[in-house]
């Protein structure tokens, strides 16, 4: 009997799900320790440690709102699809197209030198081509076994968010790491004084068990995913300080510079583009998208043969 890998990999998805309720679990419980049990009640304190109280909760707030908001975008944003019948156009086909082109077109620049055969003619340029999608593969493309198609600039299918990360949600995964993290390492240090009253609070039954449970789990969930978060946040921040994904790691060749990094500013721009006041929300500016061909994933620039 034959095991069909693509069709396990398929299944992941519905693993998928069961992590999208994961997380709702872990912030309900999060909002229920910071905000119910422990600083909530401190607003009626008074003084200075309510002002802190406020704070705290305000705090808390804004990062869980950014958090849920790029969440939800990256795992509702197509990651980039490939245009049915895709094709780079020839040199001549571009002259032609002129300033006609519209989004869904694509015109790789390395594809611009055209090739000519032995009678002359000129040929259209050889590109990648995928068996499984019938369709050809732009730059940076790949297939995906679990979504079952390709996907632009592809970085790696995350079963968290039940999506894959592209070219057009990347902005989104990177804020959710980071808002995540933000949120998780905030939420360590407010409950630490409270895990550390934990051992005595629990044998005076000064606090009710139920609260105590919450309060030691909140902590060591969050302190284990502010861990964990780190070290994507400090690959991630690698990753895109050299324009590659997580993919294109394994493609790129020691001592020779990796033909999509232009420089910190401009690999940066390529996914946050170049509205600052941008840059912390899940969102992308028309114009962005418009004058960055990367952002779109169909088309990147490459270093010239003199920069390699």
């Amino acid at each position: 009997m034959e095991i069909n890998l693509f069709k396990l990999c398929s299944g992941l998805k519905v693993i998928g799900y069961f992590m999208i309720l994961l997380v709702a679990a872990i912030i309900s419980l999060s909002y229920y320790a910071v905000v119910v049990v422990t600083w909530g009640p401190e607003l009626l304190s008074g003084g200075l440690h309510s002002f802190l109280a406020f704070f705290i909760i305000i705090l808390f707030h804004f990062l869980l709102i950014m958090l849920l908001w790029s969440y939800f975008m990256v795992v509702f944003k197509d990651p980039g699809s490939v245009p049915n019948n895709w094709k780079p156009l020839t040199e001549e086909e571009v002259l032609e197209a002129g300033s006609s082109l519209t989004l869904s077109e694509s015109i790789e620049p390395e594809a611009f030198t055209s090739t000519h055969s032995a009678d002359g003619r000129e040929r259209r340029p050889q590109v990648g081509y995928c068996s499984r999608c019938q369709n050809g593969k732009p730059p940076r493309c790949h297939h995906c076994s679990v979504c079952q198609r390709c996907v632009l600039k592809m970085d790696h299918h995350c079963v968290w968010v039940v999506n894959c990360v592209g070219a057009r949600n990347y902005k989104f995964f990177l804020l959710f790491l980071l808002y995540t993290f933000l949120e998780t390492t905030m939420d360590t240090f407010i409950l630490l004084p409270n895990f550390i009253d934990f051992f005595s609070e629990a044998k005076n039954h000064s606090t009710s068990p139920g609260n105590l449970a919450v309060i030691f789990l909140t902590f060591v969930l969050n302190l284990a995913f502010a861990l964990s978060l780190l070290c994507f946040v400090v690959m991630h921040v690698s990753l895109l300080s050299s324009n590659t994904t997580t993919i294109e790691v394994h493609e790129k060749r020691r001592g020779i510079r990796w033909k999509y990094d232009l420089g910190r500013k401009k690999n940066f721009e390529q996914v946050f583009g170049t509205k600052k006041a941008l840059w912390f929300f899940p969102l992308v500016s028309k114009e962005d998208l418009n004058n960055i061909p990367a952002l779109r994933g169909l088309e990147f620039p490459t270093l010239s043969d003199g920069e390699g």
